[in-house]
């Protein structure tokens, strides 16, 4: 759709539904499910905080999201060669200054609903949200951005594995189990392989705005092995849980996940030029980590 036609068609509320970009945050909820359903199988789970985790951590997802509309567009990276989604910016459908305002009030929002986390869960928990809020700023802006460093994949499997995970159980149980530590893993790493879509999808763009994601530094087959090694490890932990008897038989249903990642491998390694198949993709990735987190948490809680 050329972007005089967007501009028409697309109404305000639409606009701004485009902005918090809904198709990423099953990131969003798949580590608080999983932190919740660790809780509920070593019965400590308490429905309000893990309620308020979820609610945090959506806010805070929208926030990045936002964040990073109207960074990137400040710095150039948006431009009309793009494949990805259309960013309400760059293409004119939002103000830069009401983007910057939107995600002001959403981290506002966010840091509110923590503030009952806070009291639940203590220094830790604010911690915790302090941190989560400024490596949401610093992902794509700041002087230093994550993005552009090469380190955010790092970024995002700590604050959507061990952090998110972790975060919920602790607010509900006041510690954190090695049964939660270790289930973290799987969806901060199936989080990541997202972000890996993203930026393999605009590697080209990426590298001539000087944006130095690690897949431009990685290269198109470096990308592709981080990409197989994000999906092919949560698979192989089902397994290990129920030969260690940390849970019953119902942990292997994750596997069940399985034929929704091996088209996307597919997809990444024939059509990655392709910006339409990338972004589905890229929705089949976080598709892929909400199935999986949710089969993965029936496992847990039984």
């Amino acid at each position: 759709m050329p972007l005089s036609d967007t501009l028409v068609t697309v109404t305000r509320g639409r606009a701004w539904l485009l902005a918090a970009r809904p198709k990423t945050l099953p990131a969003a909820i798949a580590p608080v499910v999983v932190g919740a359903a660790a809780a509920l199988g070593e019965r400590a789970f308490s429905p309000l905080p893990a309620l308020a985790a979820l609610a945090c951590a959506l806010l805070l997802q929208i926030g990045v999201n936002l964040a990073n509309d109207y960074f990137d567009f400040g710095r150039g990276i948006d431009t009309p060669d793009r494949k990805g989604p259309v960013r309400v910016t760059q293409a004119g459908l939002i103000p830069p200054g009401q983007v910057r305002l939107g995600m002001v009030a959403t981290f506002i929002a966010a840091a509110l609903v923590g503030v009952y986390l806070i009291v639940r869960g203590g220094t830790p928990i604010l911690i915790v949200g302090i941190a989560s809020i400024l490596s949401a700023l610093a992902y794509s802006g700041g002087p230093w951005p994550l993005a552009s460093l090469g380190v955010a994949d790092l970024f995002v499997f700590v604050f959507f594995g061990p952090v998110a995970v972790c975060g919920t159980y602790f607010v509900q149980a006041g510690s954190v189990s090695g049964t939660a530590a270790a289930a973290s893993i799987a969806p901060g790493l199936l989080i990541t392989a997202i972000l890996v879509v993203n930026n393999l999808r605009d590697i080209e763009t990426d590298a001539r705005a000087g944006k130095r994601t690690l897949a431009v530094r990685l290269g198109v087959r470096g990308s592709l092995a981080e990409y197989l090694l994000l999906l092919g490890i949560p698979f192989l932990l089902p397994p290990v849980f129920l030969a260690t008897r940390v849970r019953g038989p119902l942990i292997l249903l994750p596997l069940l996940a399985l034929p929704l990642a091996l088209p996307l491998l597919k997809t990444l390694a024939t059509q990655r030029e392709n910006g339409p198949a990338m972004n589905a993709a890229l929705a089949g990735t976080a598709r892929l980590a909400l199935v999986y987190s949710l089969l993965f948490a029936i496992g847990l809680a039984s």
